[in-house]
Parts: structure tokens; C-alpha cells; sequence
């Protein structure tokens, strides 16, 4: 067993000064919007450096309307018996409408419309 003085003060509740820790807390408090800001700066930074290494990978596709494009096919439309050999771009088509946020409308060579629009990362340039 060992004998404890109960109340005794420690050196850190010795050295603990009430004054200078209030203005110290007033301080780091009048810092925290300064360290919000810096941070936001920070966060808006990174994003425009990734977003521009991301737009530098991609490449833009403008069509005009009677443009003629392929469009890409998709794995469930490809026909079973050729197997991997099958072709992955289909068509020609034309375009129809440009919708002005990437999306195409369709049509075949014959006048008939595709049922969907189309996204501008699955078409690419026909060229004859």
C-alpha cells in the first residue's frame, strides 16, 4: 500500500496559468478562420489540378448534324456465333440532332431513327 497525499497539486496544476491559457484559447480561435480559408484554397487547388489532368486525357468530340459516325457496340449487342472476332463499332450513321451537352440523336443511312440518344465518348468520325 502506498500512501497518498489526497490534494497534493501536481507541477502541471503548479505551472497552469488561467490568464494566459483564456488568451491563448482567443487566439487560436481568432486563427481557426484563417486556417478554414487556407484549407478551402487548398482543397479548390487540388481539384483544378485534378480535373485539368483529367481533361488533358480526353479527347472532345464536336459532330455536326449529317455527320456520318460509328457507333460503339456494347457487348450485348455483338452476335454470339462470330465471337471475339466480332467488330466493335457498328453503322455508319448520321447525325441527327446535336443536343449540345455531349448527346447525339441517330438515324440510319435509311431514314429510320434510333430509338436513344447517343453519348459523344461512344460515336467517332466515319470516314469514307
Amino acid at each position: 500500500m502506498l500512501s497518498v497525499q489526497f490534494g497534493e497539486l501536481t507541477i502541471r496544476l503548479e505551472l497552469h496559468n488561467l490568464k494566459l491559457n483564456e488568451e491563448c484559447q482567443k487566439t487560436e480561435l481568432d486563427l481557426l478562420q484563417e486556417m478554414h480559408e487556407k484549407a478551402k484554397v487548398r482543397e479548390e487547388a487540388c481539384k483544378q489540378r485534378a480535373a485539368r489532368r483529367y481533361n488533358s486525357k480526353t479527347k472532345s468530340h464536336l459532330f455536326q448534324e449529317g455527320d456520318l459516325v460509328w457507333r460503339m457496340r456494347g457487348e450485348a449487342r455483338k452476335l454470339v456465333a462470330e465471337g471475339k472476332f466480332s467488330s466493335n463499332w457498328e453503322g455508319p450513321f448520321i447525325v441527327k440532332e446535336n443536343l449540345r451537352n455531349g448527346a447525339y440523336r441517330l438515324q440510319h443511312l435509311d431514314g429510320r431513327e434510333v430509338p436513344r440518344t447517343w453519348n459523344a465518348s461512344h460515336l467517332k468520325m466515319y470516314f469514307s
